[in-house]
């Protein structure tokens, strides 16, 4: 790819990644992510995440004293690079997003309380931000926290809450005050899932999974000792977790994974130069790799350059943009070389075409990551945020 070199401390890590992976990383679990499978059951990652936390690596970002590491910013990327490239599954979202701002704005008690839990897989946590009137423009949410005492009384609902039918906690932000601008009068809330009140309904997407849910409160009671950061100032906590979900979502580790699975297949089944039509097919395929090493160089300039990673802002949603239109442009043509097997559902099968793994392109994968383009704010509204903030129009 690009001319970037690993330090020789780096590659010592990456020697170790590929180490743990072999001896940790069940069989199961590795062909399900290759499956483009963001969502695998509990059942395998729980374990996977226990490992993880015994080898300290659960959350790396993290400080030493919550189980997180003294790692520079090249040796998180290089940490990062390799557990994609052996193939283990996407670290928990949710996680990543709602640690380091309990980090940033949690009490010593709520850091004590929330973070364990979290690196051994424990606690899962889901998000509650859209609404069903409020998705893209997020400051319109409705759903409702009255202050009672020492609790808040929670009602309205969230909708495409990913895995809230598994998660422990949500984080969420909830409307108590209308009165002013609508991005005041905002608070950020942690809520216990078993907490009476909260009833949860599947929504199945249109590959046929259950990933994502409606979630109702009916007078749900959460204790004024579960807010993050100050009541009415909520829209700060989100802002900065959300500049988290961006930078998360570009994946570029992911998609130079998967592009390397996509050009051994690729080299297989059509050769290059083989016919006009393989000709065509591997001029996009170059065109997309061009693409996803223009991207790289960029998250390299972003992340190691001294002190940008601290200072990421707007500049989350550059990444975000190009990410997810490089990640579905991968699906796209992977989809395109299966054939008639690429309309099918293929999730059950070993392989296709004699290929393990090459199930990542079958429809539900497909489908699924439609929604990266929308989901962390959709591509349009982060447009915006460019023009606004980076390019000053």
């Amino acid at each position: 790819m690009i001319d970037f070199r690993f330090s020789p401390r780096a590659e010592s890590l990456r020697a170790e990644v590929r180490e743990f992976c072999r001896a940790n990383l069940p069989e199961e679990l590795k062909v399900l992510t290759y499956q483009e499978n963001d969502h695998p059951p509990r059942s395998l990652t729980d374990p996977w995440q226990r490992a993880l936390a015994q080898q300290g690596w659960a959350a790396p970002r993290f400080p030493l004293e919550y189980g997180g590491t003294d790692w520079d910013d090249e040796l998180h990327y290089a940490f990062e690079r390799e557990m994609a490239l052996c193939g283990a599954p996407r670290p928990d979202p949710a996680m990543l997003m709602i640690g380091p701002t309990i980090l940033h704005y949690g009490s010593d008690a709520q850091k004590a309380a929330f973070l364990p839990p979290m690196l051994t897989g424990e606690a899962r946590w889901c998000q509650g931000f859209s609404e069903p009137n409020a998705g893209s423009d997020l400051a319109a949410i409705q759903s409702s926290a009255v202050r009672d005492g020492d609790n808040y009384i929670v009602g309205g609902s969230k909708i495409w809450t990913t895995d809230g039918h598994t998660a422990d906690w949500m984080f969420g932000i909830f409307r108590t005050d209308g009165s002013g601008k609508k991005q005041a009068g905002i608070t950020f809330l942690l809520l216990d899932m078993r907490t009476p009140g909260i009833r949860i309904e599947p929504l199945i997407t249109f590959g046929g999974h259950h990933i994502v849910n409606q979630i109702f409160f009916d007078d749900v009671r959460v204790p004024v000792t579960d807010r993050l950061g100050e009541e009415h100032y909520g829209w700060s906590v989100a802002k900065y977790l959300l500049t988290l979900e961006r930078f998360g979502t570009a994946e570029v580790s992911r998609s130079l994974s998967s592009m390397r699975r996509l050009k051994d297949y690729a080299r297989r089944v059509i050769p290059p130069s083989s016919s006009v039509e393989a000709t065509l097919f591997w001029g996009e395929l170059m065109k997309a790799e061009t693409e996803l090493i223009a991207l790289e160089a960029t998250e390299i300039r972003m992340l190691l350059a001294e002190g940008a990673a601290e200072n990421l802002g707007p500049e989350a949603s550059l990444l975000k943009v190009r990410g997810t239109e490089i990640q579905q442009r991968i699906l796209e043509l992977g989809h395109r070389i299966l054939g008639n097997d690429g309309v099918v559902q293929t999730e059950e099968r070993e392989g296709l075409n004699g290929v393990p793994h090459l199930t990542s392109y079958a429809p539900g994968a497909r489908f699924n990551f439609r929604k990266t383009s929308i989901y962390s704010g959709s591509n349009e509204i982060q447009k915006n945020i460019i023009a606004k903030a980076v390019l000053g129009i």
